[in-house]
């Protein structure tokens, strides 16, 4: 009985280390504002404000006080960036975002941005 409680203090220890150390996963989709991610497209906002593409448009929404996110148009789902520097390069263009998701907050802690999807 003496030597379960070590070894099951151990067991306890590797297993919360694994959780602690989550894995990053690939996320598809456009960097695109939070104002035109609610509404699922640019549309609108380049109509008002005449942008003349999706970059002019994200980066001039992101300016009026909007944040970077990460918009998935076949999902309909957007995800909020904890990084608001990297994606301004990528505004506008579709990438893969690494990183791991906080599902309560819907945010990625981002790791990478590659253009392209």
């Amino acid at each position: 009985m003496k030597k379960l409680g070590p070894a099951l203090a151990l067991l306890f220890l590797l297993s919360t280390a694994g959780m602690a150390a989550a894995k990053d996963k690939s996320f598809k989709g456009e960097i695109m504002d939070s104002q035109c991610a609610k509404m699922g497209s640019h549309d609108m906002m380049m109509k008002k404000e005449g942008a003349k593409n999706a970059k002019e448009c994200t980066v001039g929404c992101v300016k009026m006080g909007g944040k970077y996110v990460l918009f998935n148009a076949d999902t309909k789902k957007v995800y909020q960036l904890d990084d608001q520097t990297r994606p301004e390069q990528f505004a506008g263009d579709k990438v893969t975002v690494k990183g791991t998701l906080n599902k309560q907050t819907n945010t990625i802690h981002v790791t990478d941005i590659q253009a392209g999807s």
